[in-house]
């Protein structure tokens, strides 16, 4: 886990709650700025990814919106949290914010009672699906780090603690970080951990200030041993060949990571796994501020002949593979997996 220690910490007055002190009260060199809104943060003076590192922003969570899902998971559950000590260079969290530190949530009981209120609205038994057989799946990390938010806010602990008992919810989340704190905590399966994996070279280049594969690798045993349900996440399937730099192409590449997770997992554990995958979208705000902070990664990232572009929902225009070609590159990446892992099911793939 990264050496988290800001030097400021902003909050809002109705933030320092017990949890939120509980919170504070771990920085104790950290100044204390009150501010009136968690999203509308004053000018600092600091570069991006030093905000990640140097701030922390404790604030109250007042829109408790449950939103449908259907691919990770049946709903989105609110965030716990919003941004991550990662720097990733295709971040889709960080394409709406200019500054984008940590900010953590100190009502976590608010967010549950939504949660439950939610679920036990819900017909029971559930009718079951690709996401569960058996429980209401709540993704509760969209927005953030989980593995991360678990080292500040002992909240996370107690939402754990709240899905683990819940007769019906079960949690799950992603994650580029292994904390080893969460191996203590025993979630009888009602928690999914969802490793994020791609070629180890790539992603030194793009997913910046995180653990590297090897780790995520070595974690995942260990993590189902705890008590997790674990399943991996190739996301986002970035598309290169050697004419960028890179030595290999990167079906070569997936190829030999699928391996690698072949021989990582222990049979117990490839008998519940499945992977979902997502091949890249990328943003053009993202991309201009990565030339200036991360240019090699924007060879990767940012490819208009084999790419086309689409305005979000934001207002933003985002890149992706052209049409044509992603299906394509949807056959490649199941016949690769399909004769490397043929035990992990996917999820979903696009």
């Amino acid at each position: 886990m990264p050496d988290f220690k800001p030097n400021k910490i902003l909050y809002t007055p109705d933030a320092l709650n017990p949890n939120g002190l509980r919170i504070a009260d771990q920085y104790p060199d950290a100044g204390r700025t009150p501010i009136k809104q968690h999203n509308r943060l004053p000018e600092v003076d600091l570069p991006h990814y030093k905000a990640k590192s140097d701030l922390l922003v404790l604030g109250r969570l007042k829109s408790k919106e449950i939103k449908y899902s259907g691919r990770s998971s049946d709903f989105i559950a609110p965030s716990l949290a919003n941004g991550c000590f990662g720097g990733c260079a295709y971040c889709y969290v960080d394409r709406h914010k200019k500054l984008n530190p940590i900010t953590v949530f100190t009502n976590t009981d608010e967010i549950m009672a939504a949660v439950d209120k939610h679920v036990m609205a819900l017909p029971w038994p559930r009718t079951p699906n690709q996401t569960d057989p058996i429980y209401y799946t709540y993704d509760i990390g969209c927005n953030s780090d989980i593995a991360v938010d678990y080292a500040i806010s002992p909240g996370i602990h107690d939402v754990f603690q709240f899905y683990k008992d819940h007769e019906r919810a079960k949690a799950t989340f992603a994650t580029k970080f292994i904390n080893s704190e969460m191996l203590e905590f025993d979630p009888a399966r009602k928690i999914r951990i969802r490793f994020s994996l791609m070629p180890a070279e790539i992603s030194r280049l793009v997913d910046v200030r995180t653990d590297s594969i090897e780790k995520r690798l070595q974690a995942i045993n260990d993590f189902y041993a705890a008590g997790y349900e674990v399943h991996v996440n190739f996301s986002p399937v970035i598309v290169y060949d050697r004419v960028r730099g890179i030595e290999r192409d990167w079906e070569e590449d997936y190829r030999e990571l699928f391996q690698q997770l072949n021989a990582a997992v222990s049979p117990e554990v490839k008998k519940q796994m499945q992977c979902e995958v997502i091949f890249l979208t990328h943003n053009e705000w993202q991309h201009v501020a990565n030339l200036q902070i991360n240019p090699k990664a924007e060879e990767l990232l940012w490819l208009p002949a084999i790419q086309e572009t689409k305005r979000s929902s934001y207002g933003g225009i985002n890149i992706r593979y052209q049409h044509q070609l992603k299906a394509q590159m949807i056959n490649t990446f199941i016949n690769l997996l399909t004769e490397e892992i043929p035990w992990c099911g996917i999820r979903y793939i696009f």
